[in-house]
C-alpha cells in the first residue's frame, strides 16, 4: 500500500513538475534578466536551506547550492554568495509563490484524491502558531510587538492539515498582530469539494460561519461558554447529547441577519470534560456523534505537524532579519515541509476504506540529507568540489563576530558591582589573628 517513491530526488521531480514551474514562471517576470538567481535555481536553493544541517545559514546556503550545482551540471551556474542569493529572494514577488502553491495542490490532489475521503468528507483542521524572529531593528519596527512588553517581533501563520494523515495543504502567513479568522477566510478558496473543517473554540463567529457556508464547506468547532445558542425548548444540559439549535447572535439579528440553524452535539471527554462541538451537518446518518468525536480527536495531528515544522526542521525561530526575506523564508520553509511530508504519506487500510497516514518525518528528514550527502561527493567535479569545502571551512572558521550596538530588552537593568567596604580591624580580632599565626 506504499507510494512508490524510490528517492528524494524522484520525490521532488514527482510534485516539482515542468507545468508547476510554468505557472510560477508566468507571473516571474524580473527587471534584469542577466541575473545568476533565476527562479527555478533561486527557489530550490531556498528549499534545500530548509532540509539541509548546518550551524549556520551560510553553511546550509554553501550545502545547498552544491547539491544544486551537482543536479543540474549542464545548467548555468547560479551565484555564489549569500548576500547576492538574499538581495536576489527579496525582490521576488509573493504572488510567485502563490501561485507556484496552487500548482502543488493541483499535483496533491491528482496524487492522493482517491484516498482522502473519510466518511464522505475531506476532513481538515485549521490552526494558527507563532514563529519567534530575530531582534533586527526593521523587524520590530515593521512587525511590532503581539506578545508580552519588550517581546522578539513574530510571524502568525495560519495553517489547513488534512487529516488523519497530518499532510500541510495550505497556509497564510501574517504579522504576529494578524487574525487567524480573516487567515481563515483567505484560504477558504483552496478547500476542496466536501470539505469538514475542524478547529478548536478560538474559531468561533457567526460571519465567520456565514463564510465557510457561502465557501459550500462544512465545519466542526469546539464550543466555549461564550457562545450563546437558542433551542426551542429547555433541556437540562446534563442530559443534552445532541440536537437543532440556532446561532443568532446580537449584533447579528440588530443588523438583519437570519439566525443559522446548526447541530450541537455534546461529546464525553477524558476526565468527565463534556466536549461542546457545532456543526452545519444536520443529519445524524450524514454525521454521526461517534464520527464527529472521531474527528475532533484527529484535530491534534495539525499540533504534531507544527511541533515537525519548529522541532525537526527546525524553525523555531527564522533567522531572516528584514521584512522581505523573513516572509519568504516563512513561506518557502512551509513548501519544504509540504513536500516532506508528502513524500511520507503512505496508503493504510482502515476499516472497510483505504485512507492516508503519516510515516516518520524525522526519518525522511534524515534520508533527505543522506541523500544530499551522497550527490554532492559523487557528482561534484574537482573544481566545484574544492569550491564547496572552501566555503565551509571558511564559514565554519567563523571570524571576529558581529557586534550590534543596540540596547537589548532584559527582564531588569544591570548593576555593575559597587567597591568593598574597607573596615579597620578591632584590637580583638587582631590578638586572635596573632594567636593563630603563632601557632602555624
Amino acid at each position: 500500500m506504499r507510494i512508490q517513491f524510490t528517492s528524494f530526488t524522484s520525490a521532488l521531480t514527482r510534485f516539482l513538475t515542468p507545468q508547476v514551474w510554468k505557472q510560477a514562471h508566468q507571473l516571474h517576470a524580473p527587471k534584469k534578466a542577466a541575473s545568476r538567481w533565476d527562479l527555478h535555481p533561486l527557489l530550490m536553493v531556498l528549499l534545500l536551506m530548509t532540509w539541509t544541517s548546518g550551524d549556520s545559514e551560510a553553511e546550509r546556503f554553501a550545502t545547498a547550492r552544491a547539491f544544486y550545482v551537482a543536479r543540474h551540471q549542464h545548467s548555468r551556474r547560479p551565484g555564489q554568495s549569500l548576500s547576492g542569493f538574499q538581495q536576489a529572494l527579496a525582490k521576488l514577488r509573493l504572488a510567485v509563490l502563490h501561485a507556484l502553491f496552487a500548482a502543488i495542490r493541483q499535483g496533491l490532489t491528482a496524487c492522493y484524491q482517491r484516498y482522502w475521503h473519510s466518511g464522505g468528507f475531506v476532513v481538515m483542521a485549521c490552526d494558527g502558531s507563532r514563529l519567534e524572529c530575530p531582534r533586527s531593528a526593521e523587524l520590530e519596527k515593521r512587525l511590532g510587538c503581539c506578545s508580552k512588553e519588550r517581546s522578539a517581533p513574530m510571524l502568525y501563520v495560519t495553517a489547513l492539515v488534512l487529516l488523519p494523515a497530518g499532510l500541510l495543504w495550505s497556509w497564510v502567513v501574517g504579522p504576529g498582530t494578524a487574525s487567524e479568522h480573516e487567515h481563515l477566510r483567505q484560504m477558504l478558496s483552496t478547500l476542496p469539494r466536501c470539505t469538514l473543517l475542524v478547529a478548536d473554540c478560538c474559531f468561533q463567529g457567526y460571519q465567520l460561519y456565514r463564510d465557510i457556508l457561502q465557501a459550500k464547506a462544512s465545519f466542526l468547532v469546539r464550543l466555549s461558554s461564550k457562545t450563546h445558542l437558542y433551542v426551542d425548548r429547555q433541556q437540562p444540559l446534563e442530559r443534552f447529547r445532541e440536537g437543532i439549535v440556532y446561532y443568532w447572535p446580537k449584533t447579528a439579528h440588530e443588523h438583519g441577519q437570519p439566525p443559522l440553524k446548526l447541530r450541537l452535539i455534546c461529546v464525553r471527554g477524558r476526565k468527565r470534560q463534556d466536549v461542546w462541538l457545532l456543526t452545519n451537518v444536520l443529519s445524524p446518518q450524514r454525521l454521526s456523534r461517534q464520527q464527529a468525536a472521531e474527528f475532533y480527536r484527529w484535530r491534534w495531528q495539525i499540533e504534531g505537524t507544527f511541533r515537525t515544522y519548529k522541532r525537526t526542521l527546525p524553525k523555531i525561530k527564522l533567522c531572516s532579519r528584514t521584512e522581505a526575506l523573513v516572509y519568504r523564508e516563512a513561506e518557502v520553509s512551509l513548501l519544504a515541509l509540504q513536500l516532506l511530508l508528502a513524500q511520507q504519506v503512505r496508503r493504510q487500510r482502515y476499516g472497510s476504506q483505504v485512507v492516508l497516514r503519516l510515516g516518520s518525518a524525522r526519518q525522511g528528514l534524515l534520508q533527505v540529507r543522506s541523500e544530499i550527502t551522497t550527490l554532492i561527493g559523487s557528482q561534484l567535479g574537482p573544481r566545484q568540489r574544492r569550491w564547496y569545502q572552501e566555503q565551509l571551512a571558511e564559514v565554519r572558521g567563523g571570524g571576529p563576530g558581529r557586534k550590534v550596538r543596540r540596547q537589548w530588552p532584559r527582564r531588569k537593568d544591570h548593576k555593575p558591582p559597587k567597591a568593598p567596604k574597607l573596615r579597620v580591624m578591632p584590637q580583638r580580632l587582631k590578638a586572635k589573628m596573632n594567636r593563630h599565626l603563632n601557632a602555624a
